[in-house]
């Protein structure tokens, strides 16, 4: 029995590392299904006279308001392409004109 005692500790040694692998392999299938969820973001950068944020992880970006300080608009790894689409939405906002009538104070 000494024997198969052995066999029995070498088996259960031997596929303790399949379990880590197979460990790994469903939390790779995961992060390839669900993807990056972009949660270490860069600091803002400047470029084209917009600014920007990179996610560390997966490398999209992302433009950043400087005065809320807060990330808007959809993610893109094409920055120019997020610099077309808010220069277009910014045009595309009318300017209200000034008040034709000026009221005092008093």
């Amino acid at each position: 029995m000494a024997g198969s005692e052995k066999q029995a500790k070498k088996k259960s040694g031997w596929l303790w590392p399949l379990g880590l692998m197979a460990t790994g392999v469903a939390g790779a299938a995961v992060v390839l299904l669900r993807g990056c969820w972009h949660g270490k973001m860069s600091w803002p950068v400047r470029s084209q006279d917009y600014s920007y944020q990179v996610c560390l992880g997966c490398g999209i970006k992302r433009l950043f308001d400087e005065k809320t300080f807060q990330a808007y608009g959809p993610y893109s790894y094409d920055l120019n392409r997020l610099i077309a689409q808010a220069s277009s939405r910014q045009k595309a906002v009318p300017i209200a004109p000034p008040p034709a009538e000026r009221r005092t104070a008093s």
